[in-house]
C-alpha cells in the first residue's frame, strides 16, 4: 500500500539566514497528509538560479508533486519564476490573463502598477496559473511542480484553490503510545516492533516534567489494522516490563 510522494523546496536567502522563519512546510506537510499524500522531502535553498534548477529538476523527477515557496515577488532577487523556466527548457512570457487580474487588483488603488509588479504577470511558457485570493499576484503549474508566494497566508489561499485537484490516497493511522520510561530502556522494543510490522514507523519521542520522565511512542502506517496491532503489541510488552504504558487518545507527542 503506497501514497502518491511529494517535496516541499523553499526558496529564500531570508530563511537561510534566520531573519524569517519558515511557517510553510510545517502547514503543508498536515494538508498532504490529510490528502493522503506522502510527504518524503523538504528542503531549504537561497535565491541562486544554478541551486533552484538543479534542486527543481531532481525533486521533479524524485516525486509526484512538486511544491514550492517563495521568490515570485516584484523584487530583484524574486527570480524562482526564471529559474523554474530554465530547469525545464522554457521561455518566460508575460501571462495576458495574469497581467489581467493584476490590473484590476490595483485599479482605483494609489498603488502604481509599475515595472517591477508587471514582472508578477511573468511565467513559464505553457505554465497553467494558481489562483492567489489574497493579493492577486498568481502562482503557477508547470508539469509537476506547483510554485507559490513564500508569505503564508498568500500560500495557503493558493493551495486551497487546487488542492481539490491532486490525487491523494490513504490518510495515515497514527496511534501514540505513553509509555512511563525512558526511551533507552524500550529502544529494542520499538526496534523488534518495527521489525516484525512491516510498513509501520515506530517513532519516540521522550518528555520530561517535574518528577516523571517517559517517552511517547508514535507508531503511523497506512494498514489501520496492522497500525493497531503493533501499538497493542508495544504496549503490552511495555507493561510485561513493569512499566505503565497507555494509548493517547489526543496522540500528543508529551503528556
Amino acid at each position: 500500500m503506497t501514497n502518491p510522494t511529494a517535496a516541499i523546496l523553499v526558496i529564500g536567502d531570508e530563511i537561510l539566514s534566520g531573519r524569517t522563519k519558515d511557517k510553510n512546510i510545517g502547514w503543508l506537510a498536515e494538508e498532504l497528509t490529510k490528502l493522503g499524500i506522502s510527504l518524503c522531502e523538504a528542503r531549504v535553498i537561497g535565491d541562486e538560479k544554478d541551486v533552484i534548477m538543479a534542486h527543481v529538476t531532481h525533486l521533479s523527477d524524485a516525486y509526484d508533486y512538486v511544491f514550492t515557496s517563495g521568490g515570485i515577488g516584484p523584487t530583484h532577487d524574486d527570480i524562482t519564476t526564471q529559474s523554474v523556466a530554465a530547469a525545464f527548457e522554457l521561455p518566460v512570457i508575460r501571462h495576458p490573463d495574469a497581467e489581467a487580474r493584476l490590473l484590476r487588483h490595483y485599479e482605483g488603488t494609489d498603488i502604481e502598477f509599475n515595472e517591477a509588479r508587471q514582472k508578477m504577470a511573468d511565467v513559464p511558457d505553457t505554465a497553467s496559473l494558481i489562483d492567489n485570493p489574497v493579493s492577486a499576484a498568481p502562482g503557477f503549474k508547470i508539469k509537476n511542480v506547483h510554485v507559490m508566494a513564500g508569505v503564508p497566508s498568500i500560500l495557503q489561499g493558493m493551495f486551497a484553490t487546487f488542492s481539490h485537484t491532486l490525487t491523494g490516497g490513504v490518510q495515515p493511522t497514527r496511534i501514540t503510545i505513553q509509555c512511563a520510561i525512558g526511551e533507552g530502556s524500550i529502544a529494542e522494543i520499538m526496534s523488534n516492533i518495527a521489525a516484525s510490522f512491516d510498513g509501520v514507523s515506530v517513532g519516540s519521542y521522550p518528555w520530561f516534567k517535574p518528577g516523571q520522565f517517559g517517552t511517547a511512542v508514535v507508531l503511523t502506517g497506512l494498514d489501520k489494522d496492522k497500525v493497531d496491532k503493533a501499538a497493542s503489541q508495544l504496549e503490552a510488552l511495555v507493561r510485561e516490563g513493569g512499566h505503565d504504558a497507555h494509548r493517547d487518545l489526543d496522540n500528543s507527542t508529551f503528556t
